[in-house]
């Protein structure tokens, strides 16, 4: 049986990107239920890319009541739905097995990682003094994309001297704009840019000149994206809402570094329950970016730890 719920989690505080703002997380999770045991995950479908609740939702109740993880893979394309229910079935059969996920996968014991921490868009001096009450983390991201985003980045810099920043411009720049800010981001000590240009925009990418590494968000869903970044992008962002789960996840993780790309892991604003199968494709990356739970308001019990070492992993009760 496969059961299908429409959450909502409150934020601790309004998230605004270039695209829009909100106040609350909205969720789809998935439970599948079969021979007594029962899996669970979650997605957060996402309007850039034609998803909707219903739409995912839809998709899911689609499916034929057994199937497999492997059939999944052709029954559903790369998207929040298949990531559902991807996730609930490596959940389901780490609970029939009493094997966790990450010893079915082949996988190494995961250990805690260091998640940036994200910073809405806004003004240059609210910026600023959210950059100075998180200054203590050693890494933040900050979500830019506007043609007047200079200000922002001296203003956080000013706020969290020492802190490693990561910039997310989601689609906001242009080419000229990208080329322009670059020797800033630079000089302020950026560690990468996250999608400076649109994803069908994104040839101008080509012989630009990138001083501060840029990571491929939106231009890279799963393995069929990879050949269309060469040239373009120093990383890849991988976020399992893309991939349509944690089997795609972790073959993109893998073809991905074969390409010469180093990973990053990111998340879009879900509970614990979406960032546990992440965490395992985490393990290693360049950047991690699983900052979900720690944006809400409250999350889900139990939650993923987060303290001093990083993000532990999920305990079975959560996830895996």
């Amino acid at each position: 049986m496969i059961e299908i719920f429409d959450e909502s989690f409150p934020l601790a505080r309004a998230f605004t990107i270039s695209r829009g703002s909100r106040s609350a997380a909205r969720v789809l999770s998935v439970r599948i239920c079969r021979e007594g045991f029962e899996g669970r995950g979650e997605a957060v479908p996402y309007a850039r890319y034609g998803e909707s609740l219903a739409s995912v939702r839809a998709q899911v109740e689609a499916l034929p009541e057994g199937v497999s993880r492997q059939e999944l893979q052709e029954a559903l394309p790369p998207g929040a739905a298949r990531n559902a229910v991807d996730c609930a079935l490596w959940d389901l059969e780490a609970k029939r097995t009493g094997v966790p996920v990450w010893r079915l996968a082949g996988l190494t014991r995961p250990e805690p990682v260091v998640t940036a921490y994200t910073l809405s868009l806004d003004t240059a001096e609210a910026m600023e003094a959210r950059a100075r009450e998180e200054a203590h983390r050693p890494i933040l991201k900050i979500k830019l994309g506007t043609p007047d985003d200079m200000p922002r980045l001296e203003a956080v810099r000013r706020g969290a001297p020492r802190a490693t920043i990561i910039v997310d411009a989601n689609e906001g720049w242009s080419a000229a704009i990208h080329a322009d800010l670059a020797p800033h981001l630079q000089r302020l000590g950026v560690a990468l840019v996250e999608q400076p240009l649109p994803a069908g925009e994104d040839a101008a990418l080509i012989g630009l000149a990138r001083p501060v590494p840029v990571c491929a968000d939106e231009s890279c869903h799963d393995r069929a994206s990879l050949p269309g970044l060469a040239g373009k992008y120093d990383m890849a962002n991988i976020k399992l809402d893309k991939t349509g789960g944690l089997t795609e996840a972790l073959a993109l993780r893998d073809a991905a570094r074969a390409a010469g790309y180093d990973i990053m892991v990111g998340c879009m604003v879900g509970s614990s329950l979406a960032m546990a199968p992440a965490h395992l494709v985490a393990q290693g990356a360049s950047v991690v970016d699983l900052d979900g739970p720690l944006l809400l308001a409250r999350d889900r019990e139990p939650a993923m730890r987060h303290d001093a070492q990083g993000l532990h992993p999920a305990e079975p009760a959560l996830w895996g």
